[in-house]
């Protein structure tokens, strides 16, 4: 009987054969997914993302750390009682201050009013810069010439003087007057970003496309340069967060930004500074939660900087 034909098996590896399995090619990252993969990997975004977002939670839920009020004042036991480091998490974990209140409990309570002027304060600065911004960029013309001369104005005007003068035309300075007078005049660099950013994608090819199609100047702006132009912005807004909690304890230290009963960092280290030579501790470790804090934002921008920017990546 004949032998059985075997049918020949091609090597994969001889021309025109036909790998089982064709590996797809990698379908191409946008700028956000690529800033993000490379953020993932970048320990200086990690770090700075964790100890955010635990501040963030100590702003928001203080009674997960300490079950202390803040505002408890004990004279008769504990008036500027040292610290005690290893009973850790416990009211005298930090010591007390000069009326006696747990410096402990007012670091957790204080990084609310702190952290919510920084927050609040960089959104408000971000929508009016931006909005400004693009206006003046797109348009051009007198539109340009106008907003630029006006955000030359409020940019002249030196940003904790002018913030001083602000608030000391209100009697009582609570929370959002300081969030309104660092607002007022903290949106000028952000403008200017937005402004130069929205100059050069306006000539972009998929611009003058959506023009000749007939989209309106709000779709355009919304839809096509908007989403271009936040990557400058977005790396400004981040350092500059850490730069207005910064700015509140120092107006507090002051004495011209939050006072009492508001519990801030700001006003922690201005109650202080009187027992920087008998209890130094009451000054330092407010100082250190501000200190921490605008690092772990500054650390933060510049890791979204270096992920966005394609010369520094």
């Amino acid at each position: 009987m004949p032998e059985a034909l075997e049918t020949p098996v091609k090597d994969a590896t001889q021309p025109g054969s036909v790998p089982a399995a064709e590996s797809k090619p990698e379908k191409a990252r946008s700028l956000w997914s690529d800033a993000w993969h490379d953020l993932r990997r970048n320990p200086l975004f990690v770090i700075s993302a964790v100890l955010i977002v635990f501040l963030l939670t100590m702003a928001a839920f203080p009674g997960l750390f300490t079950s202390a009020d803040p505002r408890h004042a004990d004279l008769a036991n504990h008036y500027l009682q040292k610290p005690k480091w290893g009973n850790f998490f416990a009211p005298d974990w930090f010591g007390y201050d000069v009326q006696g209140r747990s410096i402990y409990a007012r670091v957790i309570y204080g990084a609310r009013a702190s952290i919510a002027v920084g927050v609040i304060v960089t959104l408000l600065v971000t929508i009016v810069g931006t909005i400004t911004g693009m206006l003046a960029g797109y348009f051009g013309g007198w539109i340009d010439t106008l907003l630029s001369r006006i955000t030359d104005i409020f940019f002249g005007v030196p940003f904790i003087l002018g913030a001083m003068v602000v608030l000391t035309s209100f009697e009582e300075r609570h929370v959002y007057v300081v969030i309104l007078a660092l607002a007022f005049l903290g949106w000028t660099q952000i403008a200017r970003v937005a402004r130069g950013s929205v100059i050069t994608i306006k000539q972009a090819d998929y611009v003058m496309a959506a023009k000749a199609l007939g989209a309106s100047t709000t779709r355009i702006l919304l839809r096509h340069i908007l989403p271009n132009a936040m990557a400058p912005v977005i790396v400004v807004a981040t350092i500059a967060l850490g730069g207005y909690i910064s700015a509140e304890a120092t107006l507090s230290f002051l004495g011209i930004g939050l006072a009492e009963p508001t519990v801030s960092w700001g006003v922690d280290i201005s109650s202080g500074q009187e027992q920087l030579r008998n209890a130094a501790f009451v000054l330092i470790i407010p100082s250190i939660m501000v200190s921490i804090t605008v690092l772990a934002f500054i650390m933060l921008g510049d890791a979204v900087r270096n992920a966005l920017d394609p010369k520094l990546r």
